[in-house]
């Protein structure tokens, strides 16, 4: 394994923890504000790998996006895009979000990414986007990346229905372009949706910008009827991650002690919030205060193992798989077949690495069981999942000897990672 970096082992904690902007809160704002009738300003902005790579493809597509300090300016583009060639790296954002934007008008856009990007799933989108009138150039396997989009997309009469169980930022990507398609038009997922929360983030951006958008009354499904008009230009302020402060939350559940976030947020759409539900189920007490949300942790061991259902968390699986080996019983986590087409394959990451580091585990057809056993330090795959990364660091708070493979993948959403979890420990830089 390629540059290893040992996971400190952690005592009880007394930190705080000040985490940066939401990364699915950016995506929306960085969107919206290229597309939108004015210029916009973004205070708070997630500056990481998957953000920049956004910020650098819309800006690719004709829109002017600067940095003024701790904030983003930004000057929309003409519509429809320019010809463009974009690197999606890892993001799903990129690579979900922009296709149908790009396919807006007739130029050629060419989308392709890292090694793992050509393998995650872009079909149920791509098929939608062919059915309104895109045209799409593979250059490998149908459905994936690299591939080459051009328009220009037309309206249809009828519901534009998307396949939204294997993510929902397909879902996502065609609100966000339906205000730009010159009609009312009528957005529906069939079936499962996976990730609700971020929907409702899509949603409530859209309508926090002026857009008309509303629920389709007696839908089956999830339905939202979009009306016409660009977004309105203004000023966006981005909460803090609340996915990416789980790891630090994780830390105190495992190491006891307090770890405190700032300016979490008394109300929102983020997915991270869940963990105000999660915790005190696994023995931890929380007080949300004017400082932050408050959490102070059992310890690992102390607390019992969940059986949970996280089809709208699914991001925080791998945080919560590596507390739940911690645990004093077994665990089941359901509801995230979707994690097999995220960064990795998740579920089978999570149960090679859980097995290598001896603790018990299997997949589901839609999750994974995880029977906690007296684990050894090991050297951990990360598979370029900052997911990964994060789980091998708060099983190393415990388990001394373990080392991480490339802990830099964490500088996809969370730049500093190390340094951040070495001062949570009070030890200083910890690169």
């Amino acid at each position: 394994m390629r540059g290893l970096w040992e996971a400190p082992v952690g005592a009880p904690l007394d930190a705080v923890v000040d985490v940066p902007g939401s990364k699915s809160q950016t995506a929306r704002a960085l969107y919206l504000a290229a597309v939108a009738d004015s210029p916009s300003v973004i205070r708070g902005a997630l500056r990481a790998r998957d953000t920049d790579l956004l910020r650098d493809a819309l800006r690719s597509l004709g829109a002017d996006v600067r940095d003024d300090g701790d904030e983003l300016r930004v000057r929309p583009m003409p519509l429809p895009a320019q010809a463009a060639s974009i690197d999606c790296g890892l993001a799903g954002t990129v690579m979900r979000f922009l296709p149908p934007l790009a396919a807006l008008g007739p130029e050629p856009v060419r989308f392709d990414g890292d090694e793992g990007a050509r393998v995650r799933p872009l079909a149920s989108l791509l098929d939608v986007l062919e059915s309104l009138g895109a045209s799409i150039d593979f250059e490998g396997e149908p459905g994936f990346l690299p591939l080459t989009i051009r328009g220009p997309l037309a309206a249809p009469p009828g519901p534009v229905v998307v396949d939204a169980s294997a993510s929902s930022q397909f879902l996502s990507s065609l609100l966000l372009v339906a205000p730009l398609l010159g009609r009312e038009v009528e957005i529906r997922a069939a079936g499962p949706l996976v990730s609700a929360p971020h929907v409702e983030m899509t949603v409530e951006a859209l309508r926090a910008r002026g857009v008309g958008i509303d629920p389709v009354p007696g839908a089956r499904s999830s339905a939202w009827r979009v009306r016409p008009g660009r977004p309105a230009g203004g000023s966006w302020d981005i909460e803090p991650d609340l996915s990416n402060a789980g790891p630090f939350l994780a830390a105190t559940v495992v190491c006891g002690g307090t770890v405190t976030i700032p300016r979490w947020p008394g109300r929102t759409t983020q997915a991270g919030d869940a963990w105000r539900d999660l915790l005190p189920r696994l023995g931890a007490r929380l007080d949300l205060t004017g400082r932050g949300l408050v959490v102070r942790g059992p310890g690992a061991g102390s607390y019992p193992g969940l059986d949970v259902d996280l089809s709208d968390a699914g991001e925080l699986a791998p945080t919560l798989a590596a507390v739940l080996a911690l645990a004093s019983s077994p665990s089941r986590l359901t509801g995230i077949a979707h994690l097999r087409g995220h960064e990795t394959d998740r579920l089978a990451a999570l149960v090679a690495e859980l097995r290598r580091l001896g603790a018990g585990a299997e997949e589901l057809d839609d999750g994974l069981v995880i029977r906690p056993a007296p684990m050894r330090g090991t050297a951990v795959r990360t598979y370029a999942d900052h997911r990964m990364a994060t789980f091998a660091a708060i099983i190393g708070l415990v388990v001394p000897g373990v080392l991480v493979e490339d802990i830099g993948t964490t500088a996809k959403t969370l730049p500093g990672f190390a340094r951040m979890w070495g001062a949570m420990l009070g030890r200083g830089d910890d690169r």
